[in-house]
């Protein structure tokens, strides 16, 4: 195999962001066609890619090893059962599907078709929260007992694409405090055993929730808790577009994936690592800062299919971060704490 052939299934603001990475930044590989949305022409235009009509047509050809799947949430299972089936490896968009079930189904047509599934979950290679990652590994703060994690954004819910005020794709924590479910236990190494939550919105008329308060315990006996909100008035609060504090029993790190990383080890809080701002005003969102991340999740991706291992994040991954948010919508709903199998 001389490239890796990619299909892409969606032409928004993600499907743009996945031809760019691939086709300028990634090694081995290339993004051949696409299908899905009403942008997919014109981005096959701009990339001198092929426009399938179908998902169908696109997961048929024999040029495409792999399918990346950038639609609304609640098409996620459909499109990537008919990749998995056509013998195609899969990255989906986070969350990995609207249920559980759904989840195991996307795994167990992967099992069988013997390719691999990853979730882009791309917080995981933003460069600050590397580093937590190494920090914490190398047992410099200890055994971790607490998370705080935020993500804390102004304006209301309006200010997010409109698909995603449609109740179909569930709500604005499924969509995007599954980041701050999977980053708990990537940083822990621990699984989500018991959620304890409240969802709402404070917006009239938003069918969805816009603010999400939960309280976690984790295996290992790690207490966690997650503040999700799209609902603050202007300015929002400093460095909690995407962050945690994280507490282990010899230190502290003070997480800002948008911003500073501080570790406090010996009673002294220290810089160890900078995100580089990201120009959104002038370089937009395929600033190449922003592309970054990608870049490290897409070439893993890549990598992993052709050498034939996992790759770092699995649809396994997917799977246990969709079970934590569902989990919380029905503590929400009930009022009881919901125990994890």
């Amino acid at each position: 195999m001389t490239e890796f052939g990619i299909g892409v299934i969606g032409s928004g603001f993600m499907g743009r962001t996945y031809a760019e990475t691939v086709n300028k930044h990634c090694r081995r590989a290339r993004v051949r066609a696409v299908t899905a949305g009403s942008r997919a022409g014109q981005l096959a235009k701009d990339y001198g890619i092929d426009l399938e009509p179908s998902v169908e047509s696109l997961v048929a050809r024999k040029d495409i090893q792999a399918v990346f799947i950038a639609t609304p949430h609640h098409v996620h299972a459909e499109q990537a059962l008919a990749a998995a089936q056509a013998g195609k490896h899969i990255l989906i968009e986070k969350p990995m599907a609207c249920t559980v079930a759904d989840c195991d189904a996307i795994l167990d047509a992967c099992k069988k078709a013997k390719v691999q599934s990853s979730i882009a979950f791309g917080q995981r290679t933003r460069i600050c929260n590397i580093r937590a990652k190494q920090i914490i590994d190398e047992g410099r703060i200890g055994r971790i007992q607490q998370i705080a994690s935020m993500q804390l954004q102004e304006g209301g819910v309006g200010t997010l694409p409109r698909w995603q005020s449609d109740s179909a794709n569930l709500g604005t924590l499924f969509g995007h405090g599954i980041h701050n479910f999977d980053s708990i236990r990537w940083l822990s190494r621990q699984e989500i055993g018991t959620v304890y939550a409240k969802c709402t919105s404070f917006e009239p008329g938003v069918k969805v929730e816009g603010t999400s308060m939960v309280l976690m315990t984790l295996s290992g006996g790690t207490f966690a808790s997650l503040w999700s909100s799209f609902q603050l008035p202007k300015p929002s609060f400093p460095r909690s577009q995407f962050a945690a504090r994280i507490v282990g029993e010899k230190g502290m790190i003070d997480l800002d994936a948008y911003g500073e990383l501080r570790l406090a080890v010996d009673g002294q809080w220290q810089v160890v690592e900078t995100q580089p701002p990201i120009d959104w005003q002038g370089k937009g969102f395929l600033d190449p800062v922003r592309l970054e991340s990608y870049i490290r999740q897409c070439q893993d991706f890549i990598d992993a299919c052709i050498e034939n291992r996992s790759p770092a994040v699995t649809g396994w991954d997917g799977r246990q971060a969709v079970a934590a948010a569902l989990a919380a919508y029905e503590s929400s709903r009930t009022g009881k704490e919901i125990v994890l199998s």
